[in-house]
């Protein structure tokens, strides 16, 4: 008997409790349904996050949409490789470091680049000689020779993959045991380390690419168009890459090419971006919308500040300080912006953010006149 008592009691508990959330939600509803848009207080549309804004002429522009690929800007990318066969002693430094112009990346060691520096040695003291001695005491012959054999051999050393200034370092010396093979490879441009498929101790062969160095600053976005639309776009037109709907570089066409896909038949066009902020990689798939006509200067506001309340486009008018409904009429819509062709004017003040609120406002109140 008392077993029943408790459940008994449970439900009439929990029947109370459901009553009184029921009568809390419908005391809200009832709230919220009394709400009048028209005299809402500027601290009462911050709080629901309701955002105004003025009305302006904009530009409107036609643009061509198509998906496009980041890719590497090869006039800003270089190749490391060696001249000669030679064997990687050490790196310098790795995939994702930043190098500047004139950094060591590689060293390297090489039997032909030791038979040069040697060469080089031995030229390069006859040289000395001859010329220490002067055209009056060595015969022409010998003086002309020595000077050649001299330049040949600095040059071949310079050919093989040393700069100038490593040569002149390792004549410096006067040693000749320094002619050892060994050298650096160096940056030849700033940028970043983008690839460094090697190991110490590697035996590579003259061009093997030991990395690649690219200026990720300035990157490709490569899109591809229908035919028919090539002649709409131009070297130069300004473009939009959409990394997301709110996140958009800016862009221009530096090239088009000449040759249709066999395979999309499409033509690809390349698109420059600045990529400074670094938000682009290469690979990634982006959006693209090349501007391909301009239009004047129109009243327009954004697409989504428009609404359709009982068939009829509308948006929310702030004036005197009260929010009211203003039809509208609309013209072409270009680039999320559209056309006000009549019912607003440059200067007027309307809902940007929350206008789906304020509509569901309107037809709860609309409902509670109609009960």
């Amino acid at each position: 008997m008392k077993l029943y008592k408790q459940k008994n009691g449970f439900t009439l508990l929990t029947i109370l409790l459901i009553t009184m959330l029921h009568t809390s939600v419908y005391a809200e509803e009832e709230d919220e349904e009394s709400i009048d848009i028209t005299e809402l207080t500027q601290e009462q549309r911050q709080e629901l996050g309701i955002e105004v804004s003025t009305v302006k002429k904009e530009q409107l522009v036609s643009q061509l949409i198509a998906p496009g690929e980041v890719r590497i800007n090869i006039y800003h990318s270089s190749q490391i490789s060696t001249r000669i066969s030679a064997q990687i002693l050490k790196r310098y430094v790795k995939m994702g470091d930043k190098v500047n112009t004139g950094q060591p990346l590689v060293n390297l060691s090489s039997v032909q680049m030791a038979d040069a520096q040697g060469d080089l040695f031995i030229a390069d003291r006859e040289w000395q000689r001859v010329k220490k001695l002067g055209r009056k005491v060595v015969s022409e012959q010998r003086y002309i020779t020595a000077q050649v054999t001299r330049q040949q051999a600095y040059a071949k050393v310079l050919a093989y993959g040393m700069t100038e200034s490593q040569v002149n370092t390792l004549l410096k010396s006067n040693n000749a045991s320094n002619a050892t093979g060994n050298f650096d490879l160096l940056s030849i441009q700033n940028g970043i380390v983008i690839s460094d498929n090697f190991v110490p101790g590697q035996v590579v062969q003259p061009g093997e690419v030991l990395m690649e160095i690219s200026d990720e600053s300035r990157l490709w976005v490569q899109t591809r168009i229908n035919p028919e639309d090539v002649a709409r776009v131009k070297t130069g037109t300004l473009a939009d890459i959409f990394i997301t709907d709110k996140t958009i570089l800016k862009g221009r066409v530096i090239q088009k090419h000449h040759k249709i896909n066999e395979a999309t038949r499409t033509l690809p066009v390349r698109i420059e971006v600045d990529n400074t902020q670094g938000l682009l990689h290469p690979g990634q798939f982006v959006k693209t919308a090349l501007q391909v006509s301009t239009g004047k200067q129109v009243v327009a506001v954004p697409v989504s500040s428009v609404v359709l309340l009982q068939g009829n486009q509308v948006v929310f008018q702030l004036k005197n300080n009260r929010l009211d409904v203003q039809f509208v009429e609309t013209g072409e819509v270009r680039d999320n912006w559209v056309e006000i062709k009549s019912g607003l004017k440059a200067g007027d003040q309307i809902v940007t953010k929350g206008m789906f609120l304020l509509k569901s406002f309107m037809l709860k109140s609309q409902i509670g006149d109609s009960d």
